[in-house]
């Protein structure tokens, strides 16, 4: 068949089947024979052919040609085999170009259906249904081609919707111009630091990204930030709303959001890194739209209506990213939030998520963002509400069939028993975990439960007079299985937690030496999750060890770190580690202790400080007398 011949109308009473039969091998006849120059002319002419709505007809068509060519390929003559190979490029080529029509017409149909819904839409409604077409958790997700796709369309719609097309179209521009300097700041602070600066530091990301964007809306916001200010007084101060600027503004934090997220995702797993730091963004930003909402609806100088529009439309932007959030597979079950971009505490964080968190349905999502909301409050040693919030995150999880993330709050839970000293309540909570995640092939979640229930025993043996030495050498092998689960998984927490049980029962068993290397890798492992407590804990324990050994002054040293950073904390083992140090300073002359102290003073400095050094007599003197 020629071009001449393509380009006619078709045969009407053909049916659709037998017309895309006839173009399909109409194009293979024609690549056969090199009358097709280019992947780009096979796309036009299938262009030409497809009618809105026989899409599937003609996949169809393609799909049995295609199983014809690749029997003949397998099973044909050594003459059909070549032809059938040329055949199988040429419909490789076809089946390219319905991909891509494909998507750029699916592309253009949610355009056309965008526009649609727009101009059905009261104006005063308009930015909320924009914000909900654009919501990344739609089925369909506009990404940056298809907004600049809307944007066009919706320029040649109606006068009435030109500001959102203006909008949209600032918005890409600003974020283009935003994009190649993300994470620049990171390469201007001291040390290459990564992560949320606080604004006092002398190089704050919202200061550096201010000067990297003409878009003034951005600039006031981000100059907030950088006086710790809220975005609510952005809001709340607005006389005159230009609906183009809060567009582009929105479409400018979507992209750098998604950036640094995406940024955020290929560094290693850490503290400082990786999953921990793209937490932190999307709560930063979903914080950022809480307080733009809750200005504009405490906004007097804009009318009651505009300001109540804006305040829907940016507190469902605030709702839409915590969905996101939940919904991802590296969310953090076992990990929590505790800094925001601008260094706020995550307790000022988690007071202005306090409305979009409340407004969240009883599902899935709002169980993941609680059970890490609970995490954190228990780091911060706010234990109580801690697991308030874990309880309520476990019932909702079990309403919404999450078996990870209720395995996950039983191991909080058990944790949070833990720390009250309830060590039946945590074994129960813990084995609980255990069973559910074994079922369920939560490999994670079961590292979690075989160290919380293996701690808790080492605990429970601690507080016996007589502890069972059978029992705790099962709990030995216990915590054994759980360092290497949690090693495995990378749970840093666990590990911490587990060479800390290790180290206690093995000097319950009178294994000193042992206990001595399991709690020096915990103390290791304590500095760097950052567990204070713990690792004041793991310090008195080592000096027990070391005195058993006669080490005294290494005992020395320990026992004196280890009851300084407890005492601070306000946790009462303190006293435990005052009593071994006030034994090995019975032993000797002042002025020999002062010197034993003294010759490490440099290491003890940089761990506690100055003050500390100058506190620990005053903690001495404390516990004499009781």
């Amino acid at each position: 068949m020629s071009n001449a011949q393509s380009d006619a109308q078709p045969d009407p009473a053909e049916s659709w089947p037998e017309r895309y039969n006839a173009f399909v091998e109409e194009i293979i006849t024609d690549t056969m024979k090199g009358r097709i120059a280019s992947k780009e002319q096979v796309y036009r002419r299938l262009s030409d052919a497809l009618e809105g709505g026989m899409g599937e007809i003609f996949e169809r068509c393609l799909l049995e040609r295609q199983v014809q060519v690749e029997e003949q390929q397998r099973n044909g003559t050594e003459m059909q085999q070549a032809k059938a190979l040329r055949q199988s490029r040429a419909l490789k080529v076809l089946a390219g170009a319905w991909e891509r029509w494909q998507k750029d017409n699916q592309a253009k149909n949610a355009s056309t259906a965008a526009i649609a819904q727009l101009n059905s839409t009261a104006p005063e409604d308009r930015l909320s249904v924009l914000f909900q077409i654009l919501d990344p958790n739609q089925t369909y997700v506009f990404n940056r081609k298809q907004i600049r796709l809307l944007a066009n369309d919706l320029g040649e719609a109606d006068s009435e919707l030109q500001p959102l097309a203006r909008g949209l179209d600032q918005g890409l521009k600003s974020f283009e111009a935003m994009e190649p300097h993300l994470i620049g700041w990171m390469y201007d602070a001291p040390q290459r630091a990564v992560g949320f600066e606080s604004s006092r530091q002398q190089v704050s990301p919202w200061k550096f990204w201010s000067q990297k964007t003409s878009s003034s809306l951005a600039q006031e916001l981000f100059a907030g930030q950088v006086e710790n200010r809220p975005a609510y007084d952005l809001a709340e101060e607005q006389t005159n709303v230009d609906l183009a600027a809060w567009i582009e503004l929105a479409i400018l934090l979507r992209g750098m959001q998604g950036g640094l997220i995406a940024w955020f995702d290929k560094q290693p797993y850490s503290l400082t890194g990786g999953r921990n730091l793209a937490a932190m963004t999307f709560l930063t930003f979903a914080q950022l739209w809480s307080e733009l909402s809750g200005g504009f609806r405490d906004n007097e100088k804009l009318p009651d209506s505009q300001a109540l529009t804006l305040a829907r439309a940016t507190f469902q932007v605030s709702l839409q990213i915590l969905r996101a959030f939940a919904q991802r597979d590296t969310f953090p079950l076992y990990g929590g939030v505790l800094a925001s971009f601008s260094g706020d505490s995550f307790r000022e964080t988690i007071g202005y998520l306090d409305q979009p968190l409340r407004a969240l349905e009883n599902t899935q999502e709002k169980a993941r963002i609680l059970t890490l909301v609970a995490y954190s409050q228990g780091w911060m040693g706010d234990v109580e509400t801690s697991m308030e919030l874990h309880y309520e995150a476990l019932e909702l999880s079990q309403s919404a069939d999450d078996q990870r993330c209720a395995i996950a709050n039983l191991n909080h839970i058990s944790r949070a028993k833990l720390k009250l000293k309830d060590y039946e309540g945590a074994i129960a909570q813990g084995q609980r975990a255990l069973i559910l995640a074994r079922q369920t092939g939560d490999q994670p979640g079961e590292a979690q439960a075989i160290v919380s229930t293996g701690y808790s025993e080492v605990q429970q043996a601690q507080a016996q007079e007589r502890p069972d030495v059978d029992r705790l050498a099962l709990t030995v092998e216990q915590l054994r299985q759980g360092l290497q689960r949690a090693e495995k998984v990378g749970d840093r927490v666990s590990q911490t937690l587990c060479s800390s049980g290790l180290g206690q029962a093995y000097l319950l068993l009178g294994r000193n030496r042992a206990a001595q290397e399991a709690l020096e890798l915990a103390i290791k492992l304590a500095l760097q999750t950052g567990n204070a407590d713990l690792h004041g804990l793991c310090r008195v324990y080592l000096a027990e060890a070391l005195y058993q050994q006669n080490e005294e002054t290494e005992a020395l040293f320990q026992g004196c770190l280890g009851m300084y950073l407890l005492e601070q904390r306000g946790a009462p083992e303190w006293r435990q580690a005052a009593g071994i140090v006030s034994i090995i300073q019975g032993k000797r002359s002042e002025e020999a202790f002062d010197q034993a102290l003294q010759a490490r003073r440099s290491e003890m400095i940089g761990l506690i400080g100055v003050d500390g050094m100058d506190h620990l007599k005053q903690l001495l003197e404390k516990y004499r007398e009781g």
